[in-house]
Order: structure tokens, then C-alpha cells, then sequence
């Protein structure tokens, strides 16, 4: 998790997996967390461990409680703890908890995550060619990845052709594996034109994510909370159909339920 930006920001949970936390721990803890703040926002990686997965449903289901909502976002490591940190800032703002939950969809599209690999020999989250495949082979080969929100890849060189980057104001956050290169801050940077560049530790799981250790995996995102909050507060909010939480987009972020869409009714002649 990511470090408060500042005293208004809440710290995060962290639930771990079921061979570390046992049952009765994972209950009591969330049981505090609803008593302290009302309502939790669980937010997870679309390649989170099966037994992870049934783990945090069966703790929703014991509890029988509708104030927990489980997101999972396709978003590589680096770029999920971005987003649970501006679900944090989100948090304490006037937002209510059905908006939060389901601004989570809105703001992964304004997240540009990346890295910069020394192969992709192993990386099956972004479609790699054959031709990139084969340039992986070659000693000293470091190809820059694009994973979200449109997958890019391309091949580290002089005559590379730059990745597709935001076209608003943002922040770049680095976080270093075991690879050693300067082009996220010589090339990237500039070409973003990010207004600052900011390091993170990496995380536990971008290894896998990224099938390599040999990364620096970087994030470019909206920094002023007030501008996310505009962001949010701009889109038109509904009123689940299903379990009445607020929210925003075509999802419900607590149940999941799909926003209705409106029928169009044929009324008889003369008939308003």
C-alpha cells in the first residue's frame, strides 16, 4: 500500500491469504474495520489467488453483511495501489460509500501503468508477438510495456516510437525491481510531460504480474485529489435497483447488480 499523501488519508487494510491468516482472523478484523468506518471497499487483482478470492466471499457471506463491497480491477500492482489510494483520499470527502466503490471503475481509466521489462518471454497480461518474442533473445533487450488503460508494448531503442500517454496533467510513480535503466525518467517523462516523478518500493507482486524481476514498473496519475474529486462529482449518480446504494457508471460497486437500462416505450396516438 501506498503511503498517505496526507493527514486527511486514511492508512489501508491488508488481508492476507488463508495459509497465513485463519478464518476467525480474517473475521474479527473485518468486523473491527466495519465498526470503525461503516462500510469497506475490498479491492483485489483480477489475478488474485483463487483461495484469496473465496476466502474474502466467504467472509462477506458469514458476516451477512451488504456494507462490504469486493472490486477487482485488471490494473497491474503498481497501478492498483495508485487507485486504492485515491479510494482513500475519495473516502473523506462527501462522497457516500456506493460512490466510492463504484468510482473505482472511472478512475482506472485515467491510470497509465506500465513497465520497463528486460523480457517478455513470460508475460501473458499484454499481447506480445512473435517478433517481440524473438528481439527478447537478444542480450541487452528492454522493451517498455503500456498495460492500462491500452495495452502498447514496444522495443527499447533510438528509433522507437513513443508509448501512448495521458493527454491531462499527472504524476509519475517508479517503483524499481532488478533491472537498471533511466528510461522511465529520460524518455518517459519528458514525453508525458509528467509534472514530477516519485519512487515507491515495488510490490510483492509485480514478479509475477510481470514475469520478470527485472522491472521498474511506473504509474502515471491524476496527483490533485481535487481534480479526481471534479472527476467523480461530475458524473450523473443512480440508485441501485437492487440493494438502493448510490453510484455511478452502469455497476453497482457494493452488489454488483448492472445499472437498468431504459426501455423505449411506444405510447397509442393522442396519449402524452
Amino acid at each position: 500500500m501506498l503511503p498517505p499523501t496526507d493527514q486527511q488519508t486514511p492508512t489501508a487494510a491488508v488481508f492476507r491469504a488463508p495459509d497465513v491468516q485463519p478464518l476467525e482472523s480474517a473475521l474479527a478484523e473485518m468486523q473491527i474495520l466495519l465498526e470503525q468506518h461503516g462500510y469497506v471497499v475490498v479491492v483485489c487483482p483480477s489475478s488474485v489467488d483463487p483461495a484469496l478470492e473465496q476466502r474474502l466471499h466467504a467472509v462477506r457471506s458469514i458476516m451477512e453483511s451488504d456494507r462490504v463491497a469486493l472490486l477487482k480491477s485488471s490494473l497491474p500492482p503498481l497501478g492498483i495501489a495508485v487507485l486504492v489510494r485515491q479510494l482513500r483520499q475519495l473516502s473523506v470527502c462527501d462522497f457516500s460509500p456506493g460512490v466510492v466503490a463504484s468510482a473505482a471503475r472511472l478512475l482506472s481509466h485515467y491510470i497509465y501503468a506500465g513497465a520497463v521489462l528486460n523480457s517478455v518471454a513470460r508475460l501473458d497480461r499484454v499481447p506480445v508477438s512473435l517478433k517481440a518474442h524473438l528481439k527478447g533473445w537478444m542480450p541487452g533487450s528492454q522493451f517498455a510495456v503500456l498495460a492500462a488503460p491500452n495495452p502498447q508494448l514496444l522495443k527499447i531503442g533510438p528509433d522507437a516510437e513513443p508509448l501512448a500517454g495521458p493527454e491531462f496533467a499527472t504524476q509519475l510513480l517508479l517503483a524499481k525491481g532488478q533491472l537498471q535503466s533511466d528510461w522511465p525518467t529520460t524518455v518517459l517523462a519528458p514525453g508525458w510531460q509528467v509534472q514530477g516523478v516519485q519512487e515507491a518500493a515495488l510490490p510483492a507482486d509485480s514478479p509475477r504480474w510481470w514475469g520478470t524481476g527485472k522491472l521498474v514498473e511506473f504509474a502515471a496519475y491524476l496527483p490533485d485529489i481535487s481534480v479526481v474529486y471534479q472527476l467523480v462529482a461530475s458524473v450523473r449518480r443512480e440508485k441501485c435497483h437492487w440493494c438502493g446504494m448510490e453510484l455511478i457508471g452502469d455497476r453497482c460497486g457494493f452488489c454488483s447488480a448492472p445499472l437498468p437500462t431504459a426501455e423505449n416505450h411506444t405510447l397509442p396516438a393522442r396519449v402524452p
